[in-house]
């Protein structure tokens, strides 16, 4: 895969990923876990809640969005991560459901102070198959610049 620098990605541009099918199992076994509510780890318990049923918990369907997140940006030279804004969960995420990601850059910028990378924010949206979004989120990455020829490293074939 060619390596994606800050350069390369252009405002406005948007980059898929999907679809994580997400089953019961996986949602009780990360909500025992990390967030063991009633209504993401037991089935009964969950039909009297006010979902009517099972949902994933919110620290899973952001580590989903993650996972989509990575596959969408892949080849993008990320130095890290700088924060994420506007987390909004709009709609449960439920056992069966199939998750896409769409990420579309809305700003970039050079470092002021380290001319090596730049920063770039996506707004991020997150749906489930029907087309409704459940996730809703900005994430702000710092991403490698274009090495000068005389830092890419030495071909193979040479």
């Amino acid at each position: 895969m060619k390596p994606i620098y800050f350069e390369d990605i252009e405002l406005h541009e948007k980059k898929t990923a999907g679809e994580y099918p997400v089953s019961k199992e996986e949602v009780i076994a990360f909500a025992r876990k990390w967030d063991p509510q009633l209504f993401h780890v037991d089935e009964e318990a969950a039909k009297a809640s006010p979902y009517g049923g099972l949902i994933a918990s919110a620290a899973h369907t952001v580590a989903i969005s993650f996972w989509l997140l990575n596959r969408a940006g892949k080849g993008i030279q990320a130095l890290g991560g700088a924060g994420w804004e506007k987390m909004k969960l709009i709609h449960p995420v439920r056992p069966g459901d199939r998750l896409s990601l769409v990420m579309e850059c809305i700003e970039k910028r050079e470092s002021r102070s380290k001319p090596d990378r730049g920063i770039v924010r996506h707004a991020v949206t997150v749906r489930n198959q029907e087309g409704l979004p459940v996730t809703t989120f900005e994430t702000i990455t710092l991403v490698k610049r274009r090495p000068s020829p005389s830092e890419d490293p030495p071909s193979a074939h040479t």
